[in-house]
């Protein structure tokens, strides 16, 4: 059995992989690191499987050709799955990554208080090669600042990465989508000891990115799905309080709007009614999707009664504190803050537990992509089968 798998997912990146393999096996021969490479294909249309066939014919690269399954996170995982090696290591296929740093990967790995290894572009001694518009580079900081409250690392978007097998397994829960399958696993297998090796992020040699915007929005729905494990209901509770600002714009809005045709007294009702609706069609579809029923008009009216019961509380506590506590008499301000805070606490429980009560069995979008079976992580359709993936396997001693 290898030390160490190096997983490469690809689509298209048939110009890049005779350079890549070649340098990857330099090193690690150079290094004494006995090894295989797994190329994950997602059935590209160009000459990756024959060139993937004269390539296995010297060097230990096997190459699974998924024909049901899309997706760089996916294919990571259905790469490691099927790794042999102690030891794994993900890089992109594209030459960007720099296959020299993977022996520092693997000696960081061999210290046994470090849990993940990050090539990484932004410690010092990082850095990226010239031709990053100042869009790109925005776009990799503001990626890098939202992942902040789930990780401390600096780099935590980079695609090269290292971790034990023994890691990759106890992982719960793995539902990669997008591109930032290092942050996934990161999150996921709880990973406490983390090491950044500075690398040299090249550009693409041949082909194109295939960074869109369809996956920066991918990458915004991954990261809902990473603040919902990492934070549970907390997370639940942000998502709330978004929608009830948002309701709150609403409000407003169409109160602007009603004022042009009708007087104040007229207008206020129907705005707050419009937010109410808003709301709830917010909260069933986004806040608590988990617990969403066919029966809307039942669910509307228990939203009614949360909304309601909310009010009530901060009513009788925002009343109660500046009537009967002095501190509050002379701020009711306060008392009112108090009182919003409450009415939207028990709103929040009564949504949670009342109205949008997740229903047995119900598979949520934002855990329903895997499964654990018998210390495993399996996939749908993301298994290594004999059909439809291909599999090319010839080492060399």
């Amino acid at each position: 059995m290898p030390r160490l798998t190096v997983v490469v997912p690809t689509f298209q990146e048939a110009a890049n992989l005779p350079q890549l393999v070649h340098r990857v096996h330099d090193v690690l021969s150079r290094e004494s690191i006995d090894y295989e490479m797994i190329v994950v294909d997602d059935n590209s249309p160009d000459e990756t499987r024959q060139i993937c066939q004269e390539l296995a014919e010297k060097f230990p690269l096997r190459l699974i050709v998924r024909t049901a399954e899309r997706g760089l996170s996916s294919a990571v995982v259905a790469g490691m799955n099927s790794a042999t090696g102690e030891l794994l290591v993900c890089m992109d296929a594209d030459l960007s990554h720099p296959p020299e740093a993977i022996p520092e990967l693997v000696a960081a790995l061999e210290n046994p208080q470090t849990d993940f290894v990050i090539g990484s572009r932004y410690v010092r001694g990082g850095s990226t090669e010239d031709g990053w518009g100042l869009l790109r580079w925005l776009n990799s900081k503001s990626a890098t600042l939202l992942a902040r409250p789930l990780t401390a690392v600096r780099d935590p978007m980079a695609g090269f990465f290292g971790l034990r097998s023994s890691a990759f397994q106890s992982a719960e829960n793995l539902n990669p989508i997008g591109y930032k399958i290092g942050l996934e696993l990161l999150v996921k297998c709880n990973c406490q000891c983390v090491k950044e090796i500075p690398i040299r992020f090249a550009n693409r040699l041949y082909g194109d990115s295939k960074l869109s915007i369809r996956e920066q929005l991918c990458y915004l729905r991954h990261l809902r799905r990473l603040y919902r494990f990492r934070f549970g209901v907390k997370a639940k509770a942000v998502e709330y309080g978004l929608v009830g600002l948002s309701g709150a714009c609403a409000d407003l809005c169409v109160l602007w709007g009603l004022m042009q045709v009708l007087p104040f007294n007229g207008a206020r009702p129907l705005a707050i009614c419009s937010a109410v609706v808003w709301n709830f069609w917010l909260n069933r579809d986004f806040t608590f999707e988990d617990g969403r029923s066919k029966q809307v008009h039942l669910q509307f009216f228990r939203f009614v009664v949360a909304c309601l019961s909310g009010a009530t509380v901060n009513w009788l506590i925002s009343m109660g504190l500046q009537t009967n506590v002095p501190a509050f008499e002379r701020n009711p301000l306060l008392a009112a803050v108090v009182g919003i805070s409450a009415g939207a606490g028990m709103n929040f429980a009564m949504c949670l537990r009342f109205v949008f009560r997740p229903i047995a069995n119900a598979r949520s979008s934002v855990d329903s992509s895997a499964i654990r079976t018998h210390g495993s992580i399996t996939h749908p359709r993301a298994t290594v089968l004999d059909e439809p993936v291909t599999h090319l396997d010839q080492r060399i001693g």
